[in-house]
């Protein structure tokens, strides 16, 4: 990497040893380091991003920007875009840990409400076995791996804890939801596994709110509702099928949105949610990818090469499933 300076590299640290990274930190961090305010000089801030990120694709990793949809927070934080068998030893976690973490992510993603979270004690009766996949080999008479049989509920409670600290999911009010890591890294499955899409930033709608309307699957992330309805001339209705949007907003919050000094699409450094409507289309259907995502990316060694689950999700109505079919949950029988 000799084209970056010890200012770059001083960057990739940061991120590297303290994890993902709020846009506040990242700027209070980058002004440290370069004596210059991104918000005074955004473009010098995106061009050394945009210099890490090209360096770093050598060794197929990648400097990624995404909104935590638990907050609506910009975060950044480096990601492997590689899911081989070699990346799966960099995991500390064991399999059944990973296993649980996968069903967990699931239950989350396959509810309808969109609601981001499953409560502690779904999160712990998460069955292992569940996450075996087809034609496995017996390693005991009824089929489960022993390490699964015997992985305790404390044992389950001390890999939920570690997750949070390592920001792959987060608490909530009794509940466990999505960490920030999660959406860095499997933000390419959720797009190619066809999980249903805000209608307004067209990314994954994970935690987000749902059109009133009868007969409409429209998902659109909280803090896109907030920004979109911010403009005073804009109509609080369903972009798609036009039903008034029950919606308040703020005050407060109506006028910092209306002069957000630091749009994503301004600071992402790469494969930014604009990016990915100009492709996509902002109402277009995700592509559809079959397979599943390996332990790698799982755990954040790898993030692009494989979907997590054989899923097809079907866009469905508050009230009913159309006739073209309901969400098929996420089986897990092919790791």
């Amino acid at each position: 990497m000799s084209a970056l300076n010890w200012k770059h590299h001083a960057l990739i640290q940061a991120l590297l040893a303290r994890g993902p990274q709020t846009e506040k930190e990242l700027h209070k961090i980058f002004a440290g380091v370069t004596g210059k305010n991104p918000g005074n000089h955004q473009q010098h801030f995106n061009d050394y991003l945009l210099k890490i990120n090209k360096e770093l694709s050598y060794v197929q990793f990648e400097l990624r920007c995404c909104r935590n949809q638990n907050d609506g927070q910009v975060c950044y934080g480096v990601v492997n875009n590689v899911a081989d068998e070699q990346s799966k030893l960099g995991t500390k976690y064991s399999v059944p840990q990973i296993a649980l973490y996968k069903g967990i992510i699931e239950s989350i993603v396959q509810d309808a409400r969109a609601q981001g979270y499953i409560s502690v004690i779904d999160a712990l009766n998460i069955r292992l076995e569940n996450q075996l996949p087809s034609g496995n080999g017996s390693q005991s008479q009824d089929g489960v791996p022993p390490a699964f049989r015997n992985f305790s509920m404390t044992q389950k409670e001390k890999t939920v804890d570690e997750l949070v600290n390592d920001q792959w999911l987060c608490y909530s009010d009794g509940n466990v939801g999505l960490g920030v890591r999660s959406f860095l890294d499997l933000r390419s499955w959720f797009r190619y596994s066809d999980v249903p899409f805000c209608a307004v930033c067209n990314e994954a709608a994970v935690k987000a709110e749902l059109c009133q309307g009868e007969d409409c699957s429209v998902r659109i992330h909280n803090y896109c509702l907030q920004k979109k309805f911010s403009q005073r001339r804009s109509e609080r209705a369903c972009p798609t099928c036009g039903t008034h949007w029950q919606f308040e907003m703020p005050k407060a919050e109506a006028v910092e949105f209306d002069n957000e000094p630091n749009d994503l699409s301004q600071n992402q450094p790469h494969a930014e949610p604009t990016q990915s409507q100009q492709a996509l289309g902002s109402k277009c259907k995700r592509p559809r990818k079959s397979g599943r995502a390996n332990d790698a990316e799982i755990t954040g060694q790898g993030s692009h090469q494989e979907s997590l689950s054989s899923v097809d999700f079907k866009r469905v109505t508050r009230a009913s499933a159309r006739s073209s079919g309901t969400y098929a949950l996420l089986s897990v029988k092919d790791i």
